[in-house]
């Protein structure tokens, strides 16, 4: 990296193509931004980290400059179709609908221009599939490269970074990371000589608030020291104390212990914000327009009609009007039918307000509506969850946290220091702003002292998730051979980690050796050989422990061996757990898998819950039995009523409990003859004996340790090639792979791009698909694609019946046989597929409404579209995979039967209406 002097001599000396592209811009380029593109223009790569907001796409867009004087191309990658679109957008209105191009899955518009904006993963396939398109490619961007780090699609990056042909100079744009020297390098390894350019300092400062009540708190004191190091603000932390005083005293108020109307939040009702009320002071303090971030899409929607009811307008009636304008313009083509199921009407009036929502449950095209007014400064306060971070340009004056907890898939966790600057970090518009604002709200949870934390936190490493898939393996074998593949998937940034951590590995035992040898010295006994003494020790605590383990697992065999007997109307008892109490049996969820059966109950407060084997620490047995009527509905709330009131009547009075047997340590003659050793060892007499056993244990704790540290050093040395050859032997398994070459089967595999790319490749071999209609394949295709956000709260599918039931059923049995065959080979890709959409992608492919379709799956209009457009992209991929015959057809067909309505309204985002 170079030196603070070098960069600025670098920014004096413009060379001509950075003068003149310099001049397309209103603004003054800061010195990184000239270090890079000059570097650029010098014939390097080029690595830029720097923090939101701070203008690193300019250099992306240098490539593009280079690219367009010398005849040359440059693809300019994406990790969403959403930013890919908005780029494209802005490189049209300079550049011109000729000479740009963009191609996302949804959208295809001039694919051989010069300039091509597209995600990520189509350039990853075009690499694969070696594209007429890829010639001339001179120049590739690749934005927000640090997605590299997500754990489901970050691989896509690394197999462009080196995959790309060596004349292609690359431009790496990342946010702020504490290891970009390392990134750099391994850039400067698989591409050539890499510039690696960190910018750390924010072109905008953020100033760090809280809102407590109506009143608006700095987070640090000033201490009147740039470099002092930040510390709370006294009169914040004395406004906290003050509540929790007062809130302890109305707890125990007048009426007794806990009964004063403190108890239910008096004060803490007046120290937490309502939503309306930050919007009131957000305008109030000229912090508009703002980002309210919500971790919740039904808050974010809630909040909306709480400012509505609230009376909060925050238009002119001529902004009113131009919103109107724009928004029926832009939805004119959505059908008339549906507007009224997608709620446009309310939202349009939100609009009109200058009030929003913005997540992933809404339509797209709503979505690019409120992004582009937003953006025109017409919408004021967006409430969104944390999806809107994710690389699309909104930038607002300020931005507010609600809370700083948030539900990541499995249960609340606090947001880390990273994720705390990524959403903050659009605080603050450059050249209209001469400061941001970050904004938390006051919560009964919340500590000034964490707030600072997360605010002033700047470690954020950046760590590879690659692995390779079936695809990807028979894509290289494919292109290069077995041998060549395996050197490939060595030169990953994954394995660079892994090599590098490796020394500091060795060197840690290195460390524990020495410290083995002074315990050694100091469990010396003269009573005997203390070591002997201290192994019989840890032997007795080792088949104690063995013992309590083959206990427990003989009662999880029973607890399964008692829920494989379950049927439907059983009325069972429930432990353990938040779902303890009486249930009846709907689905006994024997196929359920390797976790064992999960039955679907309905709890006596009218909850259906999808039970597992953690609800049930013993057997479970029938208490008594009720009929199940065979109309019921779990979705229908009458219905859950009905027979939970049947429940309460027929459920026993009172309900047993069975109780655990005594331990198998009783009897274990291995442990009576370990515990007669130990004491007829000499040193079970030594009056020093339990500081020499302190000393011993840990020599046996640090022992292990460091054999498991030699263990790891080991297995990371050449760790992905290693699972590659895993992965071919499962694919030679399978006559995917034969020797050095792919078999038919294997080329059909390449064109399979899904998550369980080897399912579908297996579903085409077997022809479970080829009797099928386009809307029953439509329906087996999104088992696929498809996974619930929350499968644990919901009831079993509602799947279409005859031959799409037949070969959903079929799928399912494949993927356990490919589960079984990953596990003999020690991998685990394939997760289980999800037929939780299949009866809504059935219904859509058969010409059921937008409204019936929604009301049966229970779906957000923007889930639906988005699952339906995965769909249409795996059935593509078939189309292709599938060769000439009925298959291909059916596919195609079945594309169309989808493309239609909401789902065919494909729209790119522009700011004309």
């Amino acid at each position: 990296m170079s030196s603070p002097a070098e960069r600025y001599a670098r920014f004096r000396a413009d060379s001509p193509q950075v003068r003149s592209f310099r001049q397309l811009y209103t603004f003054t380029f800061d010195p990184f931004q000239v270090t890079a593109c000059q570097a650029l223009e010098a014939g390097k790569g080029v690595l830029v980290a720097a923090p939101t907001g701070s203008g690193k796409t300019v250099v992306g867009e240098f490539a593009i400059h280079l690219a367009l004087e010398s005849g040359r191309k440059c693809f300019y990658t994406t990790p969403i179709k959403a930013l890919s679109n908005q780029k494209y957008t802005e490189l049209v209105n300079r550049y011109g609908p000729e000479r740009v191009g963009l191609l996302t899955g949804d959208n295809t518009i001039n694919g051989e221009a010069p300039v091509v904006v597209m995600t990520t993963e189509v350039l990853r396939n075009m690499l694969y599939a070696g594209s007429s398109t890829l010639a001339g490619l001179s120049y590739v961007v690749m934005d927000e490269v640090h997605y590299l780090a997500d754990p489901f699609r970050g691989a896509t990056w690394e197999e462009v970074i080196i995959h790309l042909p060596e004349s292609v100079q690359v431009v790496s744009l990342s946010a702020t990371v504490s290891n970009a020297e390392e990134f750099g390098e391994w850039l400067a390894t698989v591409r050539g000589d890499t510039e690696i350019v960190v910018e750390e300092r924010r072109p905008v400062p953020l100033f760090q608030h809280v809102m407590v009540g109506r009143r608006m708190y700095d987070l640090f004191a000033d201490t009147g020291k740039p470099d002092a190091r930040p510390q709370v603000n006294p009169q914040l932390a004395r406004v906290i104390r003050d509540h929790w005083r007062f809130s302890r005293r109305d707890d125990r108020g007048p009426r007794g212990r806990g009964g004063g109307r403190g108890t239910r939040g008096g004060s803490r009702i007046a120290f937490t914000p309502t939503r309306h009320q930050v919007a009131e002071n957000l305008e109030a303090e000229g912090l508009l327009p703002a980002i309210m971030f919500i971790f919740s899409r039904q808050g974010c929607d809630a909040a909306v009609l709480q400012c509505l009811y609230a009376g909060i307008r925050l238009t002119t009636p001529d902004e009113a009007d131009e919103i109107r304008s724009y928004v029926e313009a832009r939805c004119a083509d959505l059908p008339q039918e549906d507007l009224a199921v997608l709620g446009y009407a309310e939202w349009l009036d939100g609009l009109a307000r200058g009030l929003a929502a913005h997540h992933a449950g809404m339509l797209p095209t709503f979505k690019e509506c409120v992004e582009v007014l937003f953006a025109r400064g017409l919408v004021k306060l967006v409430f969104a969850t944390e999806t809107l971070a994710l690389g699309i340009n909104m930038p607002a004056r300020s931005v507010v946290l609600e809370r700083l907890v948030k539900w990541n898939g499995q249960g609340h966790a606090d947001i880390t220091p990273g994720e705390y600057t990524q959403l903050t970090g659009r605080a603050g518009r450059r050249g209209i702003d001469v400061e941001g604002h970050a904004v938390v709200l006051w919560q009964p949870d919340l500590e000034p002292a964490n707030v600072a934390g997360l605010a002033s936190t700047r470690t954020y490493p950046l760590r590879s998730s690659f692995r390779p898939s079936y695809n990807m393996a028979v894509n290289l074998v494919r292109q290069v051979g077995r041998e060549r593949a395996r050197e490939l998937l060595e030169s990953s940034f994954a394995q660079f980690q892994a090599d590098r951590a490796v020394v500091g590995l060795a060197r840690q035992v290195r460390r524990n050796e020495e410290a083995l040898d002074g315990y050694r010295e100091a469990m010396q006994c003269d009573q005997g050989d203390f070591m002997e003494y201290a192994a019989i020790r840890r032997a007795i605590k080792d088949r104690e422990n063995s013992l309590a383990r083959r206990r427990k697992a003989d009662q999880r065999a029973e607890v399964v061996d008692s829920l494989g007997r379950l049927r439907p109307g059983d009325i069972i008892s429930v432990p353990a757990g938040r779902r303890a109490g009486v249930a009846v049996v709907l689905d006994p969820g024997h196929a359920a898998g390797g976790d064992g059966p999960r039955p679907t109950v309905l709890t006596a407060d009218r909850r259906v819950r999808r039970l597992s084997l953690v609800d049930f620490p013993l057997p479970v047995e029938s208490l008594t039995r009720m009929r199940v009527p065979r109309s019921f509905n779990p979705r229908n709330a009458q219905h859950r009523r009905d027979l939970a009131s049947t429940l309460r009547q027929k459920a026993p009075d009172e309900v047993g409990v069975a109780r655990r047997t005594g331990s198998p340590a009783d009897d274990d003659s291995t442990l009576h003859q370990l515990r007669r050793s130990m004491r007829a060892h000499p040193c079970h007499g030594c009056a020093d004996r339990e500081d020499h056993a302190r000393w011993a244990e840990r020599f046996i704790r640090l022992e292990r340790e460091t054999e498991s540290l030699k263990r790891r050093v080991e297995q990371r040395s050449n760790t992905i090639a290693r699972q590659f050859d895993r992965v071919c032997e499962v694919l030679d398994e399978l006559s995917y792979l034969e020797d050095d070459r792919t078999t038919p089967a294997g080329d059909r595999l390449a064109r399979i791009y899904s998550e369980l790319d080897l399912v579908a490749a297996e579903c085409l071999r077997l022809g479970t698909w080829d009797d099928l209609n386009p809307a029953e394949l439509a329906a087996c295709l999104s088992a696929l694609v498809y996974e619930s956000r929350s499968p644990d709260d919901v009831g079993p599918p509602k799947l279409p019946g005859g031959t799409a039931r037949e070969a959903l059923g079929t799928l399912v049995r494949i993927w356990g046989d490919l589960d079984a065959l990953e596990s003999d080979f020690r991998l685990d890709f394939l997760r289980e597929p999800d037929l939780g959409f299949a009866w809504a992608a059935y219904r859509w492919a058969s010409g059921a409404s937008l409204t019936d379709v929604l009301d049966e799956s229970g779906l957000a209009a923007g889930d639906f579209v988005r699952w339906v457009k995965q769909i249409l992209d795996l059935a593509d991929q078939i189309a292709d995979a599938a060769g000439e015959g009925p298959l291909r057809q059916t596919a195609r067909a079945s594309v169309g039967a989808l493309r239609r309505g909401v789902v065919a309204y494909a729209s790119v985002g522009s700011d004309s209406p």
